[in-house]
């Protein structure tokens, strides 16, 4: 999968079957990337890079949202193609590192033949676990995000992960929510993301972002952006009543 869809100026999404990756133009003429894709993703992401202008010299920063393999996977891959730097959230970066066994998700029985048939969809692609890669700065809430076009406010929203975050770019009114947040196939209507080590958390964090008043458009990492009135889609949402 390589399609580059632009999605705000500076941002393009590359989307994938499982976890799309986002591509930031950094003033700099360097770029930078929000998520990785699952493992064996990288000449993807390199290709996408290489159609707008780069090299991979020009990645300068990775930037996970969460230590799941579907956005973690390709990380250890590019930065070693790259030397790019790899910005996580604190709380998620041991399990980035693979110095700490990453916690499972408390799935619902809702919940459970999905994760059932996606891991069984890896496991049929012999779909690898993520190699670790070095978290070089670890990301707290309140943080900001230096050399992007535009201020960037990095939010602590766990739940999902003990160390999920997301990135606010009020300027551009534009929110990479990891999985806190995904959506439809069309992007019309907004869903807490499934798979959630602490459910009653990852609500209280889909409220957060839904509260954040700058926010026109979600780069989400599962289903379709949503390119527009956003707060309207994100007030409509009922997270607490999803996946039980």
């Amino acid at each position: 999968m390589d399609a580059l869809r632009e999605i705000a100026p500076h941002i393009w999404q590359l989307p994938f079957p499982v976890g799309h990756v986002y591509v930031v133009a950094l003033p700099d003429g360097g770029y930078a990337l929000v998520d990785t894709g699952v493992p064996g993703s990288a000449p993807a992401v390199l290709g996408a890079l290489a159609r707008l202008g780069g090299r991979p010299h020009d990645l300068r920063q990775i930037v996970l949202t969460h230590s799941h393999l579907d956005h973690t996977g390709s990380a250890a891959d590019l930065v070693a193609a790259t030397g790019a730097r790899v910005l996580a959230g604190a709380l998620d970066a041991p399990y980035i590192r693979g110095t700490a066994p990453e916690p499972p998700p408390a799935l619902t029985p809702a919940e459970r033949p999905l994760h059932d048939g996606i891991t069984a969809q890896f496991a049929a692609a012999q779909v690898p676990p993520p190699s670790p890669v070095q978290v070089d700065t670890e990301l707290h809430d309140g943080d900001t995000l230096p050399d992007w076009p535009g201020p960037v406010h990095v939010l602590h929203v766990p739940g999902h992960t003990p160390g999920s975050i997301a990135l606010h770019l009020p300027r551009s009114r534009l929110l990479f929510p990891g999985d806190i947040i995904g959506t439809d196939p069309e992007g019309r209507r907004a869903v807490l993301g499934p798979f959630n080590v602490d459910r009653e958390t990852a609500v209280a964090s889909f409220r957060r972002l839904a509260a954040l008043e700058d926010v026109d458009t979600v780069c989400v990492a599962h289903g379709e952006p949503v390119l527009g009135g956003a707060r309207a889609v994100l007030g409509a949402a009922t997270p607490q009543r999803d996946w039980t």
